[in-house]
């Protein structure tokens, strides 16, 4: 069974380019370490500040909590944010070549 989540931010302006090169370093160590049974998307928004991401797993366990790159990410989201984060969890009504495709 796959779980989804969804969640949502703004950063503060002076922080979101720091934040995108957080985000952008879980996808180096994910491509380099592939935890295999996890889809992940990351959009930065056209305001420039506000992320969304959309993470689908199997099991319980999310593979992102057991990133090193991820932690690092977490670790001082609270300065860099400005609102949020908002955690959803979302179920897949349908999709073209996005969660389910390779």
């Amino acid at each position: 069974m796959h779980k989804a989540v969804m969640v949502r931010y703004r950063t503060k302006p002076e922080a979101a380019q720091e934040n995108q090169r957080l985000v952008e370093a879980v996808y180096r160590e994910l491509n380099a370490d592939d935890p295999g049974g996890l889809r992940y998307a990351t959009f930065r928004l056209a305001d420039g500040v506000t992320f969304v991401h959309v993470a689908a797993y199997e099991g319980e366990d999310n593979p992102l909590q057991r990133s090193a790159a991820f932690k690092e990410f977490q670790q001082d989201f609270g300065a860099r944010s400005a609102e949020g984060p908002e955690f959803s969890d979302v179920t897949l009504v349908g999709e073209y070549g996005f969660l389910a495709g390779s």
